[in-house]
């Protein structure tokens, strides 16, 4: 379907309008070093809720893991719980009050530094923000290719136009406003996400003949699972994979595990905890947040899953068959053929919002962490200009690297790449991180030892041994002469159920032999309660 450019034009030039009134906004308010790095630290629960719901839920949730569930069925609804329970519940009210207090005392304006500084130890801050400045632009770089799919299917737009398009937006606002800035214009794009899932949801029912008819007609789809997806365990788009299948490995170990841990340890998040004036802030922001990932996370898999029933009934294909092969390609073309003309405008515009909302995230944190945290704080030892003109450069040099790898990365891709940085961040990040806010005894050579453990057992088992990223990386091939070092089920699964453990076991072992923290020390990391 072709939308109106006309049409399309008032819409785009009314929310770029917006988008860039609040970037002005938040330029005109950002006049020190918290307001550019934290937002000042008093932003509002209602802000903060959308903006942290906006930076998780992206287009690689809603064209990504949308598209995954219309290949492996309605189990991935596990994630959504996932989402909520652990994404925000846990979050907000049992980490968040602890990054926020912390960060507060230790005067830390990013999550590398909050670590850095709780372990006295510049080489954590610098390599943690070598490791975001490495890995994160991956994460970008789908989030650039899901909202570039849409705008090439919806607008006939050249793949390559759309994810310049959407980098010099962003990058326009991020670049001057600094996290004040993301976060007005995320909280204003999470308000058009909401009522944009909640239309498409019910137009998606209506149009399958309502809500009980439109599952059992995806239930009595189960018969024509094509014969790889079966052989792999698929069982039907209701019901989970066969117990200990490949398929099930992936459903539950990489994206349910994967994803609903690893959004603990994601560093453009856990930043957010630090923006607000207190605990009862972030306890409120609960009651906003719940909801919101509910609407973006759930209304993604379900019309994902149901989309099989629509194609089946006006193509005679099931959604992978219809997309080619490229997963990332199912909503889109959902979207674009079962929705009227001034929905796919709409969802044009929640989409870009979704997009612009996560990669202005990623992009302030990404320069954060090459310009403070690496180059500033680590490499020139707090001597290297100011900290926001640092960070300017760096997130300057983020956003090249990721519209490179938004060019060169494969075909159904997004999934698969946010669970790989999701499981990396957990191995990496959670150990330390929780060792951090909530065990004293933790010490500065534990912190190290489980962060490069967490790393590179994560990575060891990606290139090893976990087929999908092993076989085609060829480097086990290459030096061992085979796809995979180990056989069988171990090479379907996630790396995160390996090297985190891994990583925490290292960080106690590690701490119990070495030196405790000064006691001075942690009185000042732990002592208000402000």
């Amino acid at each position: 379907m072709a939308v109106s450019t006309s049409t399309l034009g008032i819409f785009v030039l009314v929310y770029m309008l917006a988008v860039f009134y609040c970037g002005w906004l938040a330029y005109r308010r950002t006049k020190e070093v918290d307001d550019y790095m934290l937002a000042g630290r008093n932003v509002n629960p209602y802000i903060l809720a959308l903006s942290y719901g906006a930076a998780f839920i992206s287009t690689a949730a809603i064209i990504g893991f949308g598209g995954v569930t219309g290949t492996l069925g309605l189990g991935t609804l596990w994630l959504v719980f996932m989402n909520i329970f652990v994404g925000i519940f846990i979050a907000f009210v049992v980490f968040g009050a602890r990054t926020r207090r912390i960060g507060v005392n230790l005067n830390a304006v990013t999550f590398p530094e909050l670590l850095g500084r709780r372990f006295q130890s510049r080489f954590i801050q610098g390599y943690s923000g070598a490791l975001i400045a490495l890995f994160m632009p991956l994460y970008a770089g789908i989030v650039l290719i899901g909202g570039a799919r849409f705008m090439e299917t919806a607008l006939s737009v050249d793949y390559d136009i759309a994810i310049l398009i959407l980098t010099v937006i962003v990058a326009a606002y991020v670049i001057t406003g600094g996290l004040l800035a993301v976060m007005y214009t995320d909280a204003l794009q999470g308000t058009l996400m909401l009522g944009g899932m909640a239309v498409l949801l019910a137009l998606t029912y209506a149009k399958l003949g309502g809500i009980v008819e439109a599952h059992q007609a995806l239930t009595d789809l189960a018969p024509l699972v094509p014969e790889s997806l079966a052989a792999g365990g698929h069982q039907g788009w209701t019901a989970m994979p066969v117990f200990g299948s490949p398929i099930w490995w992936t459903m539950v170990s990489t994206i349910i595990l994967g994803v609903g841990i690893g959004v603990l340890a994601q560093p453009q998040l856990a930043v957010r905890f630090m923006t607000v004036d207190s605990k009862k802030s972030l306890n409120r922001a609960v009651f906003a947040g719940g909801p919101f990932i509910l609407m973006m996370a759930g209304v993604a898999y379900i019309v994902g899953g149901l989309s099989n029933v629509y194609f089946f009934n006006t193509t005679g294909m099931l959604a992978i068959e219809v997309a080619k092969g490229n997963m990332d390609v199912i909503m889109p073309e959902y979207i674009n053929s079962a929705m009227p003309e001034m929905f796919v405008i709409v969802f044009m515009i929640t989409l870009l919002a979704a997009a612009m909302s996560t990669l202005s995230s990623q992009f302030h944190t990404m320069g954060t962490a090459i310009g403070h945290d690496l180059y500033r704080e680590f490499l020139m030892k707090g001597n290297a200009g100011k900290t926001v003109d640092v960070t300017k450069i760096g997130i300057s040099v983020a956003i090249l690297v990721s519209v490179i790898l938004a060019y060169i990365l494969p075909i159904s891709i997004i999934a698969r790449a946010t669970a790989i940085f999701f499981g990396l961040c957990a191995a990496a990040f959670l150990p330390t991180y929780m060792g951090a806010l909530f065990w004293k005894r933790m010490t500065r050579e534990g912190a190290i030892a489980s962060l490069i453990v967490g790393t590179f057992s994560s990575l060891f088992w990606l290139t090893f041994i976990h087929a999908k990223e092993a076989a085609p990386l060829g480097i086990c091939q290459t030096l061992f002469g085979t796809e995979t070092l180990l056989t069988g089920t171990w090479t379907v699964i996630d790396p995160i159920l390996v090297a985190t453990p891994l990583a925490m076991m290292v960080a106690v072992g590690v701490s119990l032999v070495t030196t405790p923290p000064p006691v001075d020390h942690l009185e000042k990391c732990y002592g208000n309660n402000r």
